[in-house]
């Protein structure tokens, strides 16, 4: 039996749930609520800082954080479907965990550059001036694992293991009391990629609109990449790799196409300047 170092590890929360009088909050809900709250505001100043009114953020993100939260449980539905086998009720049991990341930003991007269009607004520049607010929404979302006591990684006996309940510790793992806590390991990238973003926009000021999104969906992917790789929760495989491993391989992919496009249509655009794709606000 492997002996966890149990002095300094990190302790789970004994409940997933805060009591508020005879309310019962969901801390994973409450985690969720929280980072996109933080994100809203993040977004707000930026984009006001860019000229924008932050009623624009107000309305775009409404409509996307309802269509990532539906995205991100039916991306979680359809790539773990064999847990629901025979209880396709708890499909919609969202409080329980359960919300596909890739699933939830392909859909409130793709909600959010349509309404952007459709409003007049500078879809390239918005995606720049949520870049760095997502992944902090991330990293705040995450703590809600921790209360789930879910998604941790293989045993470990580092200090900073996470000490998981007999009852959440997957089949043939009964007997290691510390897992890596592979969501605060993303949590952690997140809030550094959030952190070399406004880094990467002060220094260059000149990059292509886009260009900072795409900077953030190939950051996340590689990070997502090495977190997935620690995992041992049950999950759906494609040659011997879990779903999440592939998204990750595509989105780092499509970001390095996305950037090099976005770096020859500026190049272009220096050679011979024309009328841009789509609407520009003033840099205040």
């Amino acid at each position: 039996m492997t002996v966890a170092l149990l002095v300094g590890a990190i302790p789970s929360p004994p409940s997933n749930a805060i009591g508020i009088g005879p309310l019962q909050l969901r801390a994973y809900g409450l985690a969720i609520a929280a980072g996109a709250l933080v994100a809203v505001w993040v977004a707000q100043r930026r984009w006001a800082a860019r000229g924008g009114d932050p009623a624009d953020i107000s309305y775009l993100a409404t409509w996307s954080v309802i269509a990532g939260l539906i995205g991100a449980r039916a991306y979680h539905v359809l790539t773990d479907y064999h847990r629901l086998q025979g209880r396709w009720l708890h499909a919609f049991a969202v409080w329980e965990g359960g919300l596909g990341i890739p699933g939830g930003l392909l859909a409130g991007v793709v909600t959010g550059v349509v309404l952007a269009r459709r409003r007049g607004l500078p879809a390239a520049q918005l995606l720049d001036v949520v870049a760095p607010a997502i992944p902090l929404a991330q990293a705040i979302g995450r703590l809600g694992n921790w209360f789930n006591q879910e998604l941790f990684g293989r045993p470990t006996d580092l200090p900073w293991g996470l000490r998981i309940d007999v009852a959440h510790r997957p089949d043939g793992y009964e007997r290691f009391a510390t897992f890596h806590p592979t969501f605060l390991y993303e949590a952690l990238w997140n809030l550094a990629l959030a952190g070399l973003l406004v880094l990467y926009e002060r220094r260059r000021p000149g990059a292509a609109p886009g260009t900072l999104f795409a900077l953030y969906v190939g950051g996340y992917g590689l990070g997502r990449l090495w977190v997935e790789a620690l995992r041992i929760d049950d999950a759906t495989r494609i040659a011997g790799l879990r779903v999440s491993i592939w998204v990750s391989l595509l989105a780092i992919a499509a970001s390095i196409v996305a950037l090099a496009v976005l770096h020859r249509r500026q190049r272009r655009r220096a050679a011979s300047p024309t009328n841009d794709d789509e609407p520009h606000l003033a840099a205040s």
